[in-house]
Parts: structure tokens; sequence; C-alpha cells
């Protein structure tokens, strides 16, 4: 017998409906592979892609031979929705490359995250399976998702195993790649798997979906603990959603995939009725600046400060200046601020050169962004770099990220990171590769919403860690959001919400 072979492609980026809009230089600057790119980078030392493809690969390469037949592979930076034409584009080329399988391929992988949008489409994900099943037919087809995604039911019932990531922030993609490569040679053996889909009226805010702890961590574990006790069950996944996708089919739900359908219903009916019990703990709880600023100055241990409403991670600018404007206006002393999204004062950094005292401005490029308040100081150059960084832990942990260029300036007693590219800070060697040493630091104050949880473990457990209220983007306080899609009654916007 020949061994088998499986396409590979994949469409992943996390879209908040109220950002601009992204073109295809943000997927080129952060992972645009095609063809036997894609295997060279999953193969490699520090791929570009995150962990699901290169998991994917290495999973399938122990166990035994294959023949991948990759196409394209598109990532981005969490963003706005993908301007329609660059999706378009994508799919002519997914089509051209399934067309030519037509009959020569026994599986297909596809990399999705679920949260996706185009300026017309709500649901690309839901197309692009449409595609694959359109030119391949009923051939086994397995997809892995972001816990973010908001599931369509074209996005269960166009697959047969869906597969979505167990940890918040995201340190599962490597084994969830490596289990989608374990089922869909399952498939390819014979075997047919069933899904149950259960989506609840909840639109619960970021902050409340860890899974160290907390209720959507509890329903994980439920659904975890039942899938060990059950033969039948293939995968559990409790899917949180992304509120800023503002989409029709937005709402925490579980995705069961099992051989039995009996078996797929009652465990999903369990898990939504879990999620249901515990849908008043789904709220945000957030620090006030000013209470922010009083405890940088006199907490008597280092503090981390999240700023969860200018999320890269969630499609925020990484530029508001809220915190580092009170803190600064402050005297706080001891500060790390990172990362800073600034191209223009980024490259008027490096053209000052290291040791250069001038005024940095912040936001001069801004433009009509309403969060991109101008704000300046004082700088020194401490030091540069070209923003090639290869991540040490969590969600970022062995990929090779492009900063651009980046730049670490003194402000006062601040010392901040700006970059040219856009992405959060989720990991310590983004401030590192700078020469910042962050145990010396008093409080270290992020741009991110939870993936930095998995980087600076190693520097803040939960009880130092500070999540900020300040306007932005991401903001976890959903009343200030102009919702146009979201199904409505829905908590916690809508209190009344009853659910069946």
């Amino acid at each position: 017998m020949s061994p088998p072979r499986v396409a590979l492609l994949g469409f992943s980026i996390e879209c908040n409906r109220f950002a601009p809009a992204a073109g295809e230089a943000d997927f080129a600057g952060r992972c645009l592979l095609r063809g036997p790119e894609i295997l060279a980078d999953a193969r490699g030392p520090a791929p570009r892609a995150l962990g699901e493809m290169p998991g994917f690969v290495a999973e399938m390469d122990a166990g035994g031979p294959w023949e991948p037949k990759p196409i394209l592979l598109a990532m981005a930076e969490p963003n706005g929705p993908v301007e329609h034409a660059v999706f378009a584009r994508m799919m002519a080329e997914w089509q051209a490359g399934l067309r030519l399988l037509r009959g020569r391929v026994e599986g297909v992988y596809a990399v999705l995250h679920g949260a996706g949008l185009t300026t017309s489409l709500d649901d690309p994900e839901g197309a692009l399976q449409a595609l694959v099943r359109a030119e391949l037919g009923e051939v086994p087809f397995v997809c892995t998702y972001d816990l973010h995604a908001n599931v369509s039911d074209a996005n269960v019932a166009l697959n047969d195993a869906f597969i979505g990531y167990r940890t918040n922030p995201h340190l599962d993609m490597r084994e969830r790649g490596a289990e989608a490569a374990r089922l869909l040679r399952r498939l390819m053996a014979g075997e047919r798997f069933v899904r149950a889909h259960r989506r609840l009226p909840i639109v619960a805010p970021t902050v409340s979906l860890l899974t160290a702890e907390g209720p959507y961590a509890e329903v994980i574990a439920l659904g975890q603990r039942r899938a060990a006790e059950d033969p039948r069950i293939v995968n559990v996944s409790v899917m949180a959603g992304f509120a800023y996708s503002d989409t029709p089919f937005n709402g925490l739900c579980a995705v069961v995939t099992a051989t039995r359908q009996a078996a797929a219903d009652r465990l999903a009916d369990a898990l939504a009725e879990a999620a249901w019990a515990r849908r008043d703990r789904f709220v945000a709880r957030l620090t006030p600046l000013e209470e922010a600023v009083r405890r940088a100055q006199e907490s008597a241990v280092p503090l981390a400060f999240a700023d969860v409403a200018d999320n890269p991670g969630g499609g925020g600018r990484g530029n508001t200046m809220w915190i580092l404007e009170a803190f600064h206006r402050a005297g706080v002393e001891g500060a790390v601020f990172g990362l800073i999204h600034d191209p223009a004062l980024a490259a008027e950094a490096h053209a000052q050169g290291l040791g250069a005292r001038f005024e940095a401005r912040f936001n001069r490029d801004a433009g009509q962004d309403p969060f991109a308040r101008p704000f300046a100081a004082e700088a020194e150059v401490l030091a540069l770099s070209d923003g090639r960084v290869t991540g040490r832990r969590g969600i970022f942990a062995g990929t090779a990220m492009r900063l651009g260029r980046s730049a670490r300036l003194r402000l006062g007693g601040i010392e901040a990171v700006v970059i040219e590219g856009r992405t959060q800070c989720a990991d310590p060697a983004f401030l590192e590769h700078l020469g910042i040493d962050i145990g010396r630091a008093r409080c270290v104050v992020v741009k991110s919403r939870g993936h930095f949880r998995g980087g600076f473990d190693e520097f803040f457990d939960a009880a130092r860690i500070v999540e900020v209220d300040a306007p932005g983007l991401t903001s976890p306080i959903l009343s200030r959001f102009d919702w146009r899609r979201l199904p409505r009654p829905v908590l916690p916007l809508d209190p009344e919400t009853a659910w069946p």
C-alpha cells in the first residue's frame, strides 16, 4: 500500500470588526508560505508558523510514511477584517491547488482560527472548508481551531474532526496539531466520526476566559474528564469565542467529536449546561488607572500591569498612551513598557543612534485613530535592534518573530520598547533581546490581554498581575462597543438573557 497523501493548507487570523482592515502585507510580514516552504518551515528549528502545522507534520513524520501535498498557509497577527480581494486571491490559490489534487489525496489538514473576517464575509473559514469539500468531496478532513473561534454551523458540519485549543494562554498548539495528525490517520484507516455542537448566548469578556482557573477552565476540565471516561469520545473542544468579531454566531460553545452520535450529544448538552450554570462568573474585573498608578508607586513586590484594552493580540494597535502617560506624569520609577507600536518613532530612534537624547513624540502619524492620542517626553536611546527574535516562552516559544526596527528608550524612570511592527508583548525575549533585565524591574507594563501570562510567569504569578482599565479597541468592558451583528439578547450585555 502506498503512503497516504495529505493536502496541507491554512488560514489563521483573529479579526476585530472595529480595527482597520488587514491586507496582504499583514500576512507576508508574519507567515505566508506556499508549497514546499510550508514543510521546510514546519520542520525547521524556529518556524514562522505557530505550532499547529509543525506539530501536525512532526506527528505525521513519526507515525509512518506519508506524502504531504502543501498548498498555501496564511497567518497574520490579529487585525481588522481582511480585505476581501486579498482573501479572494487566496481562495483562488487554494482552489487551484486542490483541483490538482482531485482523486490524488487520502486526507486534508487545515490550520484555521475561527475568528476570521473579510470585509465581505463573516465566516471565511467556512468558505474555505466548503471549497475543500467542493473540490475533493468526502475525503477525510481535519481542522484545528483557536479556542477564540466563533463557531458557525459550517465550521462543524464541513469537517470530520473539529479540534480546538484547550489552553489560554495558548500553550498547546503543537499538541493540537499532533492530535489532528493522529485523528486523520484514524479516518484514513476507515473510521468515521460524528459531531455535536451547542452554542450559548454568552459572549464572555476576554479576561474571564483563562484556563488555569475560573469558570471556563472548569468547563474545559469537565469535558476532558468525561472524554477520558468514554472511549466513544474522540475530541472535546469548548470554544470561548472572540467578542470583537461581532458575528451572528458569536457565543461560547461546545463541539464534541465522537464515534457515536448519542454520546456526542449527551456530552455537548452536559457541557452547555455546565457553562450556563456559571454564566454569572463570566465578567470583567479591572483595576482603575489611578489605582494602578498607586500600586506601581507603593507595591513592595514587582508587579505586571496588563494593558488589556490595547492588546495587539486582539486587534489593538499597540499605541495607546493612557498608562504610559499616567506612569510618567506620576514619576513611577523602575518601570518597563512593551511593546509600543510606533513605526515613525522606531525609525527616528534608529536615525538618532545609540546614546542620543531627543524628544520622543508618540503617535505623530496616528491619523484618525481615536485611541492614539499624542504624547511626548524627553528620551535617551539605550539599545537598538532589527527586531528579529526567536521566542523563548509561551505562545511564541521557538517561533521566529519579526518585530521590525526596535528601540529601547529611557523616559525618566521608565524604559519603553518601541517597535516598527505590531505584536503583543507575550514573550520576555521581546524585551530581553534589547538588554532589559526583567527580574530587576519594579514593574512591567505589557500590551497584551493574557498570552503574556504564559511568557512572563517565571517573573510574575497570578497574584502579582494587574489588569488595567483604560480605553482601547480590545476593552473587556463590552458595553463600550457599537455591536451590529451579535445575536441578542446575550450575556453579559443583556441581563435578561435566557437559554431554553
